[in-house]
């Protein structure tokens, strides 16, 4: 997304302080704060985030994993997003799996975790009630995933996990060209849908919930699978550039 991305004087690093200071919706402040001064008691002993959680990985990144929101005792807790819960493990996992994640577990910001040219995201900052944000809270909070689709310029990728972030990180790309992204399109592992340039190719995963990961809706090899590929297919396409001289074909 490199032309989205020309002469914007942002910065993930700005994006990342406005985020962890918005007190925005009253609704979230008072969930995000009740849990952590609350707290779990098996974590007892810790010292909750209780602000809403920013991004994590790679500025460079090629790929950009958009998710729902924190877990009330998982990133809120921990203050990095899909961290500290059983999603957070699974995803980790297979990042690593994939060469994505430098180690197959996250539990915290001081951990040492890195990402390779993978950034992580969510379509709301704050732990919702009930993982539940409100239609005004999606609004809300839309305006960071517009700024990180800005200052996020080398991305080929984006991957949605569920049908809620689909929905949000379509309805954020508007704000770039509204007739391009007029539609949300149907929601269904797997999905593919190759945007024109400078757009990245949007791929649909469902979430890695507890629920769908204990019933197998989405296994480990689902989900390795779609990182693979998408890997596989932005190495094409620098491939495909690099025999046009610098043009895609699309």
């Amino acid at each position: 997304m490199e032309k989205i991305g020309r002469d914007f004087p942002d910065s993930i690093e700005q994006v990342t302080e406005n985020i962890t200071v918005c007190r925005a919706c009253t609704r979230l402040v008072e969930y995000r704060e009740t849990v952590a001064s609350g707290k779990r008691a098996m974590y007892r002993s810790q010292t909750y985030w209780g602000r809403p959680v920013p991004g994590f990985g790679d500025p460079d990144a090629v790929l950009w994993i958009v998710g729902l929101a924190p877990a009330a005792h998982g990133g809120n807790r921990t203050g990095r997003v899909f961290t500290g819960d059983r999603s957070g493990d699974f995803l980790f996992r297979a990042l690593f799996e994939t060469g994505w994640a430098k180690f197959p577990l996250s539990t915290g910001i001081r951990d040492g975790q890195e990402l390779f040219g993978c950034y992580i995201s969510a379509a709301v900052r704050c732990a919702p009630p009930e993982n539940k944000p409100d239609p005004d809270e999606f609004e809300r909070c839309r305006t960071f995933l517009e700024r990180e689709g800005r200052v996020l310029a080398k991305v080929k990728a984006v991957l949605a996990l569920g049908k809620m972030a689909l929905g949000a990180w379509v309805q954020a790309m508007r704000s770039f060209e509204p007739d391009v992204f007029r539609s949300i399109p149907a929601f269904r592992h797997g999905h593919e849908i190759a945007y024109p340039d400078p757009y990245p190719r949007l791929y649909v995963s469902y979430h890695p919930s507890q629920r769908n990961t204990q019933t197998g809706l989405l296994t480990r090899s689902m989900m390795t699978g779609t990182l693979s590929k998408i890997r596989t297919d932005i190495q094409g396409e620098r491939d495909e550039c690099r025999q046009t001289g610098g043009k895609s074909g699309k």
